[in-house]
C-alpha cells in the first residue's frame, strides 16, 4: 500500500517546484536537447530562448509601437497648449510610456475611484478609454474654481454632478486634439460616450482582449499626475497598416513642409516690399558731389532708349522700360532678368 503524503509535505513539494528545486533527472538531460538541421552544437549554445504569454501576444509590431508614441507626443503637446491657455497657468503633458496589456491588466492597475472616460472613435466601431488619475484632476478642478492648491487634499469619492461638468471641459479639449493628431492615420471624431468612477465595473471588451496603453504625466504648477489612454486593438485594426514608422515618419515630413509653405505664403501676402528702378549708373569725384545745385545735369553713358531694370528690395528682378500711366510715372515690365543681363 502506498505511502500517503500530509498536509505539510505536499505544501513543501509545491513550493519547491515553484522555486524550480525539484527536477527529474530526465529533464535535467533533455533540457539543453534543441535540434535542427542548420545548427550546430555550437551555435545551439548561443541561442537565446525567451519565455513566451500566450495570454499576452504582442498583436501590434514594434513599428506601429513607435508610430503610435510620435502620434500620440503630438497630442501631448497640442492638449499641454490647450490645457495652460484654459488653466491660466503652465501645465505640461508628455508620453511616459506605451506597452501592450490585456484590459483586465489594464483596469487592475488603475485606482478606485477615479476619472474614467468612454470615448467614441466615429467611423471605427468601438471605444476608447481615458483615464485622469485624482492627483492631477482634483487640482485642476482647484484651479477652475480658484483655488491655490497649495494645501488641497485629495478626496477618496466619485466625483460629483459640478466636478463632472468642469472635467467635460478638459475632455472636450482632449477630444480636440486627439482628434488633430489622429488625422494624419484617418479622419476620427472624437466625443465622450460616459464617465465612470470605478473602472472593474467597465467591460469594453473581454479582460483577456490586448489593449495598446499610453500612458502620461501631467505637471501643473506643483502638482503631478497621471493620464493614461486605452485603445483596444480591434478598434484600431481597420487603420493598424498605416501605422508604420516609416509611413508616419514620411507623412509627417509631408505635412509639415506643406503646412509651412502655406503659412509662409499667407504672410507673404500681406508683405510690403520697396520698388526701385534704376535710371543709370555713372562715377563722379567727390568736388563735383559737393558742389551739385538744383538744376545741374548729370551726363551717363547710357542711351534714354535703353531698357531699365525693377529691382525689389536689393535684389535686380525684372528689365522693362519707365513710361507715363494716367499722368502717373509708370514702368513696364517686359520681361525678367536673367545671370546673362548687363543692363
Amino acid at each position: 500500500m502506498t505511502e500517503l503524503l500530509n498536509q505539510a509535505e505536499v505544501d513543501a513539494l509545491l513550493a519547491a517546484v515553484e522555486n524550480n528545486v525539484v527536477a527529474s533527472p530526465k529533464a535535467e538531460q533533455t533540457k539543453n536537447n534543441i535540434f535542427s538541421r542548420l545548427r550546430t552544437e555550437a551555435d545551439l549554445a548561443q541561442v537565446e530562448i525567451r519565455n513566451y504569454d500566450f495570454k499576452r501576444p504582442e498583436r501590434v509590431s514594434k513599428d506601429q509601437i513607435r508610430a503610435l508614441e510620435s502620434l500620440h507626443e503630438a497630442f501631448s503637446r497640442n492638449f499641454g497648449a490647450l490645457l495652460s491657455g484654459f488653466l491660466r497657468t503652465i501645465t505640461e503633458v508628455k508620453v511616459a510610456t506605451i506597452e501592450q496589456l490585456t484590459f483586465s491588466e489594464f483596469t487592475h492597475s488603475l485606482p478606485n475611484p477615479t476619472s474614467f472616460n468612454l470615448l467614441n472613435a466615429d467611423p471605427l466601431d468601438g471605444v476608447m478609454c481615458l483615464e485622469i488619475s485624482p492627483l492631477i484632476i482634483y487640482p485642476i478642478i482647484d484651479r477652475l474654481l480658484g483655488g491655490s492648491n497649495a494645501d488641497l487634499f485629495i478626496p477618496q469619492r466619485p466625483l460629483t454632478a459640478i466636478e463632472l461638468r468642469l472635467v467635460q471641459k478638459i475632455l472636450d479639449r482632449a477630444t480636440a486634439s486627439l482628434a488633430e493628431a489622429w488625422a494624419s492615420v484617418s479622419p476620427i471624431k472624437f466625443s465622450l460616450q460616459s464617465t465612470e468612477s470605478n473602472p472593474q465595473l467597465v467591460q469594453i471588451v473581454p479582460p483577456n482582449e490586448v489593449v495598446v496603453v499610453v500612458g502620461f504625466e501631467v505637471k501643473m504648477g506643483g502638482r503631478a499626475g497621471t493620464m493614461s489612454l486605452c485603445i483596444p486593438y480591434n478598434v484600431i485594426e481597420p487603420v493598424i497598416d498605416t501605422l508604420s514608422n516609416q509611413t508616419w515618419a514620411a507623412y509627417k515630413r509631408n505635412r509639415s513642409d506643406r503646412q509651412l509653405r502655406q503659412r509662409v505664403a499667407h504672410h507673404l501676402d500681406t508683405a510690403k516690399l520697396t520698388v526701385t528702378a534704376i535710371l543709370a549708373d555713372t562715377t563722379m569725384t567727390l568736388n563735383d558731389l559737393r558742389n551739385l545745385q538744383v538744376g545741374d545735369v548729370i551726363l551717363t553713358d547710357k542711351p534714354a532708349s535703353a531698357p531699365l531694370t525693377l529691382m525689389i528690395g536689393s535684389k535686380r528682378k525684372y528689365i522693362g522700360h519707365l513710361g507715363q500711366f494716367k499722368g502717373n510715372r509708370a514702368f513696364i515690365v517686359k520681361r525678367p532678368i536673367s545671370p546673362k543681363d548687363r543692363v
